[in-house]
């Protein structure tokens, strides 16, 4: 190392005695002293004392290599005295804009976000879960946020004006509060703002919540029943519903025929399970009729539900199927005489009758009865018999004319009419 040294030394000598020399040659061979350098020294210069006299680029390039033990690199040209080291450059740099990753790339249709929001402990609000536990017994308050709420919530609640739930309307929330909750309460939580012009409201899609809620208590594995045996229809163009619902999560649920005793599976094809609506019969027939039940399994505890009868009904699904008949189409006066209304239609879909009769303007008193029952028709048919019954006593000329009884049901109603004269 100290042979290179002097050899670098050496060779630095040699450089400025050259310099030297040709500076004489320059100026009529006389040195001459460069003036005293107060500013910081630049690169590729040296001072001795103070003279400072530049240095050639082979011994720059030398010692640059003897202070840093690094070679210049190859592909940049000496720098010259005074020169800047850093350059301006007209290469255009193409600005990197940050990539965001599109969260939603998978699903085309943006989800939209829920209003609702539930009361936690401590006053904290936080969104409810598509579906939660709770423990029977606490209180649940649930709020959406607008100034126009509607609220759904499981129909046994709204059956029997229960008070233990209450519906308030705040100015910018709607509140849904449930106290000493029971595991009847187990069902579907739904909030929605509204849209409305005067007295007139529609339901705004674009601000939705929900939540189906479990009240597991203790000894209850299925929704509690308000009675021990159900009917069930089965329709041939719609689907049917054995409503065996669990109050606990994680239960397994199996269906079961009574007899022959055996269990149902729920295949996924003609029976299928909904965690909130029980066991879906996809396409009824005939040969599902019978009596059923439903078996619930959780924490080794084991439950059976109320039994379901299931009745095939052949009457199709549409406007009442109306009839109107007369005790006698003439009338003497004194004499009693009814009129009686009849619709054939599902099992399971309510009718309502209203009639016109001519003693309606005067207040004629009349007697008005309804009534319904089921009929079984061969080879488990089932049909619902509805009946209005009109009667009059005591026939009077005021009496005469047409009676006129229309039948109306959740898909449209039907007109009939009859004449009664007097004699």
């Amino acid at each position: 190392m100290k042979i290179w040294l002097l050899l670098g030394l050496l060779l630095m000598h040699e450089a400025l005695e050259d310099g030297q020399g040709k500076e004489r040659e320059k100026f009529g061979g006389h040195a001459v002293r460069q003036p005293e350098q107060q500013e910081e020294l630049g690169d590729g210069w040296l001072s001795l004392g103070k003279a400072v006299k530049p240095l050639p680029s082979g011994a720059r390039c030398l010692m640059e290599w003897m202070v840093t033990g690094q070679h210049p690199p190859k592909n940049k040209r000496p720098k010259e005295p005074g020169e800047n080291r850093i350059k301006p450059t007209n290469k255009k740099v193409k600005p990197k804009i940050p990539k965001i990753k599109d969260r939603d790339s998978a699903d085309p249709t943006p989800k939209t976000p829920s209003i609702m929001t539930q009361m936690m402990d401590k006053g904290r609000f936080q969104k409810p879960a598509a579906t939660l536990s709770l423990v029977a017994g606490q209180t649940l308050e649930l709020r959406c946020k607008g100034n126009k709420i509607g609220w759904s919530y499981p129909a046994y609640l709204d059956t029997f004006k229960d008070t233990r739930l209450s519906v308030k309307q705040h100015e910018r929330y709607g509140q849904l509060t449930l106290v000493n909750s029971t595991a009847a309460d187990t069902g579907e939580f739904s909030c929605w703002g509204q849209l409305c012009t005067g007295y007139v409201c529609r339901r705004d899609e674009a601000k939705t919540g929900s939540t189906y809620i479990f009240f597991t208590e203790k000894g209850e594995l299925f929704v509690p029943s308000p009675s021990h045996f159900d009917v069930v229809y089965l329709n041939p163009d719609r689907q049917a519903v054995v409503p065996c619902r669990v109050t606990v999560l994680s239960a397994k649920v199996t269906l079961h025929r009574e007899f022959p005793a055996k269990e149902i599976p729920a295949n996924g094809t003609d029976i299928v399970y909904d965690l909130k609506r029980g066991f879906v019969y996809l396409q009824p027939h005939v040969g599902h009729q019978g009596v059923v039940y439903c078996k619930a399994e959780a924490g080794g505890k084991s439950q059976i539900s109320v039994k379901y009868q299931l009745l095939y009904a052949e009457v199709p699904r549409g406007p009442p199927s109306t009839t109107i008949l007369a005790s006698s189409n003439k009338v003497k006066g004194g004499d009693d005489v009814s009129v009686l209304c009849t619709v054939l239609g599902e099992p399971d879909v309510e009718v309502e009758f209203r009639w016109t009769y001519p003693g309606q303007k005067d207040e004629r008193p009349v007697t008005i009865q309804d009534s319904w029952r089921l009929i079984h028709r061969g080879l488990g048919h089932t049909t619902r018999i509805s009946q209005s019954v009109l009667s009059i006593e005591d026939f009077e000329t005021i009496d005469a004319g047409y009676y006129i009884c229309t039948a109306q049901n959740l898909q449209g109603q039907t007109t009939v009419a009859t004449t009664v004269e007097s004699s």
